[in-house]
């Protein structure tokens, strides 16, 4: 059974950090490219960062580079967004996703990331 579980959200001010893991089993992780994704109510799901499985190459959206981080730990199946500088637009839903070149993927449940002051 394969399982992506997100932790690491919650209430943060202007400014603040937070770090978002997504721990996953049943999957062979080291192949997979790891996305996080967010979404807004009555928005759509967008890319905000992803990392390859192999040569861990990565890339960001626009509105984050500078400030989020992604990074895998292959040996604990897990991948990580570290975001700094939050703003208040960053508020979403966040979820991780596992993707396979043959279209083979899978998502969490997502985790509630609130900027606030």
């Amino acid at each position: 059974q394969v399982q992506l579980v997100e932790s690491g959200g919650g209430l943060v001010q202007p400014g603040g950090s937070l770090r978002l893991s997504c721990v996953t089993s049943g999957i062979s992780f080291n192949l997979y490219s790891m996305s996080w994704y967010r979404q807004t109510p009555g928005m759509t799901r967008d890319l905000v960062a992803s990392i390859t499985g192999i040569t861990e190459v990565t890339s960001y959206a626009d509105s984050v580079k500078g400030r989020f981080t992604i990074s895998r730990d292959n040996a604990r199946k897990t991948v990580y967004l570290y975001m700094n500088s939050l703003k208040f637009e960053d508020t979403a839903v966040y979820y991780c996703h596992a993707y396979l070149s043959d279209n083979t993927n899978f998502w969490g449940q997502g985790t509630q990331v609130t900027v606030s002051s």
